[in-house]
């Protein structure tokens, strides 16, 4: 197995740097729509948004409240963010006096029961859809459902691919090589998951209201009216707090292969839950849930990064990767960053691109029992501690200082940003140099700074988040959307409605029939892979 340093060597020539810099790219922003109170908007997703169902570029996610802007697959990291820059700000121009909610655990919240499950139409996709939904408020809350989050998805070149094939042994065909080394790409990815929420995790305190009843082992210190923290915390979001699935812990989903991955997602979905069984499925003739088993469909997985393919109509996702293998991965550990008034920044996104490259191209060891449980400990505690003083992980059984790893990590991504950029003053270079400066010092996190920003103007979360909200409504209204892009979104948004209402009037099977046919058993995935 080829070492970090001899893959790199041997893709250091002109043409192994064009095939590295060829990644593809795209974002996918979720933010509640608020009120000028500050309070949850519980009113219907706008039309002049389009349909929530068949929008290509702004849906919902969990509420109606929630929305998510989606980008095209780009190369260009500006023209990326342009376009999701574009969307916002159709979108600001589009909700009267609402505005976008730009972190990511929620507002305030009054009532879950006023939280409005998302609804997606009459065809039998938008009725599944909502009936997901429906089934993720009984079983987890509906307040867990409202936090935001930004996902990355990520590809590297065709040009890429040929160059790593043709270094490999080709024991395997290209497909199931690219599969496999995405596989590897995912598991050196969840060894070093805990480099994010230190960097970019900017939930350290939350409004007081999203607690409410809810059993914490967390020793929250408080500010002003409401607000609560941890000194240390770098992502709320991604603890106890938020998106968890006790009864997932039991399905030990390996991410060794393509193969395995699949099966253990197969036997998830079959998988029953005593404990969503009292739920009930169908109560009083009325649906709670899709089914009574540990994941009601696929999408219920949580996990910090999945493995991808564009599916075709109708297909499921483990069946597109069955049929195809990866295409590409999506990052799910980026809370919304409140210094940019689209949730990401472009230093964050070559960074990145650098970190996912290093965790391709590094070997990949097969991971056990042992290293689970290391990967988790190592996750939990940047969550809860990560800005901590001499914070020590756990790095392959041993105990390893943060500061030292990631020194350790960040020589190797400063030469793969030396080749990206090709000279020594690069974009690459000036995002590796900006974010050691928050591993030198952990106040220059997002989470330290605003802590800082907190506690030195003593002032509470939801005040300081409502005041964010205000000044980016201010520059999204202010950006320079042309007559022309203000139209095709307005075009967009009418074919949209047009689809939606197209599905409804085709729908022939009644949704019975359809859940039937839903879940009946496909093909054996594991028998497709390859």
């Amino acid at each position: 197995m080829k070492s970090f340093n001899e893959v790199i060597g041997q893709l250091d020539d002109e043409q192994g740097r064009s095939a590295l810099k060829g990644m593809q790219r795209g974002i996918e922003r979720e933010a509640l729509r608020i009120e000028a109170s500050g309070h949850l908007a519980t009113d219907k997703h706008p039309k002049s948004l389009g349909s929530a169902l068949t929008h290509s570029r702004i849906t919902t996610d969990y509420s109606e409240s929630l929305l998510e802007f989606i980008t095209p697959v780009h190369e260009n990291i500006d023209t990326l963010l342009t376009d999701l820059t574009q969307t916002h700000a159709f979108t600001v121009r589009n909700i009267g006096e609402q505005r976008l909610w730009p972190v990511s655990m929620p507002c305030y919240v009054g009532d879950v029961a006023d939280i409005p499950i998302a609804d997606y139409g009459e065809s039998n996709v938008g009725q599944l859809k909502r009936l997901y939904r429906k089934g993720l408020t009984y079983r987890y809350g509906a307040q867990m459902q409202i936090i935001s989050g930004v996902h990355f998805n990520f590809s590297v070149s065709e040009q890429l691919w040929d160059r790593l094939y043709q270094q490999s042994d080709k024991s395997l065909s290209r497909c199931d090589f690219i599969s496999e080394s995405y596989f590897g790409l995912i598991r050196n990815y969840r060894r070093l998951v805990w480099v994010l929420p230190y960097l970019f995790g900017a939930s350290p305190a939350l409004c007081g209201s999203f607690i409410k009843d809810q059993q914490t082992d967390l020793a929250f210190e408080k500010l002003g009216k409401g607000t609560l923290y941890l000194p240390y915390a770098t992502s709320l979001r991604m603890s106890d707090l938020g998106y968890t699935n006790k009864e997932q812990e039991r399905l030990h989903i390996s991410y060794n292969s393509l193969g395995e991955y699949l099966e253990g997602i197969k036997a998830a979905i079959e998988m029953p839950s005593a404990h969503f069984e009292a739920i009930g499925v169908k109560v009083d003739g009325e649906y709670r849930q899709l089914n009574a088993n540990v994941l009601q469909i696929e999408n219920e997985f949580y996990s910090p990064i999945r493995a991808k393919r564009v599916g075709v109509s109708g297909e499921k996702p483990s069946e597109a990767l069955a049929r195809a293998g990866v295409e590409y991965i999506e990052v799910r550990a980026l809370d919304v960053n409140p210094f940019s008034p689209v949730g990401i920044d472009a230093d964050q996104v070559r960074f990145l691109d650098l970190f996912l490259l290093h965790c391709l191209l590094n070997p990949s060891p097969n991971t056990s029992e042992a290293d689970e449980q290391e990967i988790s400990h190592n996750l939990n505690t940047v969550i809860i501690e990560g800005r901590k003083p001499g914070l020590m992980l756990q790095q392959h059984g041993e105990p390893q200082l943060m500061a030292t790893w990631l020194n350790s990590l960040f020589a190797e991504l400063n030469s793969l940003a030396t080749m990206l950029d090709g000279d020594e003053n690069g974009q690459y270079k000036q995002a590796i140099a900006q974010w050691q400066a928050a591993v030198d010092d952990p106040a220059k996190t997002f989470s330290g700074r605003i802590l800082n920003q907190l506690l030195e103007s003593q002032i509470d979360h939801s005040y300081w988040v409502k005041d964010l909200a205000q000044s980016y409504y201010q520059q999204l209204m202010d950006y320079p959307l042309s007559t022309q892009q203000e139209q095709a979104y307005q075009q967009a948004a009418a074919s949209s409605l047009a689809a939606q209402a197209q599905l409804e009037s085709n729908e022939k099977v009644s949704f019975e029939d359809y859940l039937v046919d839903y879940f009946a058993p496909k093909l054996d995935l594991v028998e497709q892979v390859g």
